[in-house]
């Protein structure tokens, strides 16, 4: 429910210390900053603000405790801090004032503009950056199917409004260009972008070139680049979220992505590692893994009568290793899966989504009987062919061997020419099935898939016929 002014107000004041307190740099090892006088008062979580020379103001917030001192790690650089330097308790819970006025605007972790078109309006309600996400069981069930604008997704990766989505990828091999399609293809109301532990160079490349005046119109975009300390790329992970649960929270229906969890995961482990926590698997300390639910919890459908953050985010998996620990425990979080395939990508098909190991965990529920079928089809045919590839490509198979493998060689180009979309092109929901149907050489209704006025095409059982000669 929004706040009045004079809620607003009196909030701001709560916040609002009633005297300042502050201790002392006592020492500084690497990027941890050790302050004495403060641990009686401190807690996880809570933020300071280091004076350095020159009255420069770093903020820093406590990450643990040791041998009687608070640890901190800064938001900014160290440059100028050294031992006795003033250390002042600032509020506990930051929060930010989020309005309509900051879509088409980008953002730093702290929620301050940085694309030089002036100060942000401030909306009447806070909203915290560490927020818990919507209790289990006043939650409502995920949406309808949601229109994505990506004939593979679309078609074969159906995806439902609330739905939790991974894009598990190398470097390279596409996932920025499809972010990019979703952000301005999708069917929602607004976008909000998180680009975390980013390329400074691509940044602007991507802005202007990939998302474009039309998608940044209706999209917020919180930037930390892999130059900024570990606090800011975790901050811009959770700012995100909170940005997206304030349009939530206004009825919207919000398409949050994220650029990517794995580089919110190494902010984790360097955080980890600085406050003394002993490494567990790949260098990852065992807070990482508990953080990672905690932030992609958060999207998902809302509580009745608000809207729901449907989440899409990208996995950066090290050495094209998608069994590797951060991508194995963010698979198990989330509602399904989109794997782009380094060869793929190399045979120029793009997006390289690999359909076969990829998962929507919605689908087929989704779906009406007949889409299922043909999905299902084309699967299967897909599934045929890259079993005989090998014996394929280097002509050991002979023709009529086999009538289920004759047909996935005869069908398989024009299922790849559905999979291909450029980045420039929008498909829509009905437009994917008939393209899949006319594909296999099928018939399709050409009004609306799934209506109950229209007959459903004949299931393909060709495909089932197939013995081997």
């Amino acid at each position: 429910m929004p706040f009045s002014a004079a809620e607003t107000i009196l909030d701001e004041i709560a916040r609002l210390p009633d005297h300042r307190l502050y201790g002392r740099v006592a020492g500084v090892l690497g990027m941890t900053v050790e302050v004495a006088g403060l641990e009686r008062v401190l807690s996880i979580g809570s933020r300071c603000v280091v004076i350095a020379r020159g009255d420069r103001r770093v903020p820093c917030e406590v990450v643990g405790f040791r041998d009687g001192r608070a640890l901190l790690l800064p938001f900014g650089k160290l440059d100028g801090v050294g031992l006795g330097c003033r250390a002042e308790l600032a509020e506990a819970e930051p929060v930010v004032h989020p309005a309509a006025g900051w879509l088409g605007r980008v953002v730093n972790a702290l929620g301050e503009p940085i694309d030089g078109k002036g100060p942000l309006p401030q909306g009447p309600q806070s909203y915290a950056l560490r927020a818990d996400p919507p209790p289990a069981h006043g939650r409502a069930r995920v949406g309808g199917k949601i229109d994505l604008g990506v004939r593979a997704l679309n078609s074969f990766l159906t995806c439902c409004r609330g739905q939790r989505m991974g894009i598990f990828a190398g470097s390279g091999v596409g996932k920025s260009v499809l972010l990019s399609m979703l952000a301005r293809y999708t069917a929602t109301d607004v976008n909000v972008i998180g680009l975390i532990g980013e390329r400074g160079r691509e940044v602007q490349e991507w802005l202007e070139d990939d998302l474009g005046p039309e998608g940044l119109a209706r999209s917020v975009v919180v930037v930390a680049t892999s130059d900024e300390p570990p606090l800011m790329r975790r901050q811009a992970a959770h700012l995100t979220l909170s940005l997206a649960e304030a349009f939530r929270d206004q009825g919207r229906e919000v398409l949050c992505l994220i650029d990517s969890v794995t580089r919110f995961a190494m902010a984790m482990r360097e955080i980890g590692l600085s406050a003394g926590e002993p490494p567990a698997s790949k260098g990852y300390t065992p807070s990482v893994f508990a953080e990672l639910p905690r932030l992609l919890e958060r999207a998902g459908p809302g509580q009745a009568g608000q809207g729901a953050i449907t989440g899409l985010f990208t996995v950066l998996v090290e050495g094209d290793d998608h069994n590797e620990p951060v991508a194995d425990a963010v698979r198990g979080i989330l509602d399904g899966h989109i794997v782009l395939e380094r060869q793929i990508a190399e045979r120029g098909r793009y997006p390289a989504i690999n359909i076969l190991r990829s998962v929507s965990r919605t689908m087929p529920a989704c779906n009406e009987p007949e889409e299922n079928a043909l999905v299902e089809s084309a699967r299967r045919l897909l599934s045929t062919y890259e079993d005989m590839a090998e014996l394929i490509r280097i002509g050991a198979y002979r023709q009529g061997s086999d009538a289920t493998v004759d047909m996935a060689i005869r069908h398989y180009p024009a299922i790849e020419a559905v999979l291909k979309q450029d980045k420039n092109e929008r498909a829509d929901l009905a437009g994917g099935y008939a393209a899949l149907a006319a594909a296999l050489g099928l018939e399709w209704p050409s009004a609306q898939a799934g209506s109950s006025e229209d007959a459903p095409p004949p299931p393909p059982e060709t495909v089932e016929q197939g013995a081997p000669a």
